[in-house]
């Protein structure tokens, strides 16, 4: 499965953009700065092969990572 070429950190930020989360609240719940939030994305978004914010969530969403609502 794609997801499994992610860090778990990598995992944890494109949930937590999936749930509707900035980048600067990410950064304080997890306790980084906003440069390595948005490092961890760009990282997921490479390795996946997408290249839109909206296709990462999308992502997210069709592999169970998050769930609507």
């Amino acid at each position: 499965m794609p997801e499994e070429k992610l860090t778990l950190r990598e995992r944890e930020v494109l949930q937590l953009l999936a749930e509707e989360h900035s980048i600067k609240e990410i950064a304080a719940m997890l306790n980084i700065s906003d440069r390595t939030v948005d490092s961890h994305k760009r990282k997921a978004m490479e390795k996946l092969g997408i290249h839109t914010l909206a296709g990462l969530i999308k992502y997210a969403i069709r592999n169970n990572l998050t769930t609507l609502g």
